[in-house]
């Protein structure tokens, strides 16, 4: 089922092509996770982290190819969730929707608090700090300071709200040009830092072999969420049947080979053990190779690149929040437009929401839940292809999943694998999210959702 407002209701601008959609998935990927990740995945895998990224990899596409062929079928805005609805049910879309509130709603937050550490780090190498009260959540930092509010986070979380309240069009423009410089950026640090590399620094290539591959992957997964966002803007783009696909698939595969090959560049020309405890590991490899120039190069290119991971976050957020509301699953005030066909009033009210959150709640507890939701949602839509084959195989599908009932159960037991390597805290937060989830289902969504057959 699909709730009948996504055609008789409010309507969004078909203004996007098939290069805006990879560049904002290139926006959404190439950031928080080729910045940060690379670090953190060498100490699991070691030099055989590339391998890491592309395993990783391998598990996006296979939900990647769910995605793309519901996204040729149903060209409306709400991602997974829209798909769901329009094969597991109502319930089933509202388990898919509620999860990926969490994964854009912490993620758009959690990038904010990581942007404002780079941002931070830029000014203090300029001489300039900030009141400590004002860098960070509520705490005790580093250097024993009282700490209460994370003022950079809050304020970027504004600014971008902001870019995305002035319209798809001005949004894409900023998206595209940022992504542009960071993966520039990003390809100098391959072509310059491989002069660096010292062979002996990748042996033993795999150095905690397969499990640490496998441990690496679980980690490197985070550094693709996002990828799925791209398919929230189904309502704003001019030929989705063929554009959706191709967006999907190609900004994750150009993101994949640009995250294996920093991978190995990276390790190559810093032993992996020397790894630990750093936050910035992208500077570090730059720093040995003593190229001043690239060195500044690479910590704006984090700072821009965040900022985009930032964008599209929230823009697939509010575009899905838009389509829950128009469904009648969310109160109708978050699906209103103005006249320049914006979700302005969702638009404003998440982005001042997790605004308030990247202020005052602190990264570790802001990644908790945000693997998870994306796990959970991914299982689901693997499993809604196979379903939809077989109830409804004459609907013409302009995309095609091959083998779906082969890759279907494939991409489910990968995404049950990474999702119970988690820490059990994690499973914890998530079903606390989705008891409070259910709760809001039962006492308000289901007496106000409102749908119509698949057409």
């Amino acid at each position: 089922m699909v709730g009948p407002n996504a055609r008789k209701g409010a309507q969004l601008k078909k203004v996007l092509t098939t290069t805006d959609l990879v560049l904002l998935g290139l926006g959404a990927m190439v950031g928080t996770g080729i910045f940060v990740v690379t670090g953190l995945g060498a100490e699991r895998a070691g030099p055989a982290l590339a391998l890491s990224f592309l395993l990783a990899a391998a598990a996006c596409a296979l939900a990647a190819l769910c995605y793309s062929e519901f996204a040729s079928m149903i060209p409306v805005a709400g991602s997974g969730y829209t798909y769901s609805y329009a094969t597991l049910g109502e319930i089933a879309a509202w388990v898919v929707g509620w999860s990926l509130i969490a994964e854009y709603g912490l993620a758009s937050a959690a990038v904010s608090v990581g942007w404002s550490g780079y941002f931070q780090s830029l000014l203090g190498g300029l001489g300039i700090h900030l009141p400590a009260m004002l860098t960070s959540a509520p705490g005790i930092n580093a250097n024993g300071e009282q700490t209460l509010f994370n003022l950079p986070a809050c304020l970027v979380m504004l600014f971008i709200t902001t870019i995305l309240s002035l319209g798809i069009r001005e949004s894409k423009r900023f998206n595209n040009l940022l992504v542009l410089i960071k993966v520039a950026v990003v390809l100098m640090v391959v072509i310059v830092g491989v002069w660096y590399v010292k062979p002996e620094n990748l042996t033993p290539f795999m150095p905690f072999g397969v499990s640490g591959i496998v441990s690496g992957a679980a980690l490197a997964f985070f550094a693709f969420i996002g990828f799925d966002a791209v398919s929230s803007s189904a309502e704003e783009v001019s030929d989705p049947q063929r554009s959706l696909p191709v967006g999907l698939l190609g900004s994750l595969a150009i993101c994949a080979v640009l995250y294996a090959s920093v991978a190995l560049v990276s390790t190559g020309i810093v032993p992996f053990a020397q790894f630990v405890g750093v936050d910035d590991p992208i500077a570090l490899v730059i720093s040995r190779t003593g190229v001043t120039w690239l060195f500044y190069l690479v910590n704006i290119a984090a700072i821009l690149g965040m900022l985009t991971v930032i964008l599209v976050m929230t823009y697939g957020l509010t575009r899905l929040v838009f389509a829950m509301s128009r469904d009648g699953l969310l109160p109708p005030v978050l699906s209103k437009v103005n006249d320049r066909q914006i979700p302005v009033t969702s638009t404003w009210g998440l982005g001042i929401l997790a605004a308030l959150i990247a202020g005052i709640v602190p990264l570790g507890t802001l990644a908790e839940l945000i693997n998870m939701g994306t796990l959970m949602a991914f299982i689901l839509m693997s499993v809604a292809v196979p379903v939809l084959r077989l109830r409804r195989p004459d609907i013409k599908r302009s995309f095609s999943m091959p083998m779906p009932f082969v890759l279907g159960p494939l991409s489910v037991l990968i995404c049950l694998i990474l999702a119970f390597s988690l820490a059990w805290l994690t499973w914890v937060a998530f079903i606390i999210w989705m008891l409070v989830g259910l709760l809001f289902y039962f006492t308000y969504s289901q007496r106000h959702a409102r749908t119509e057959n698949l057409e």
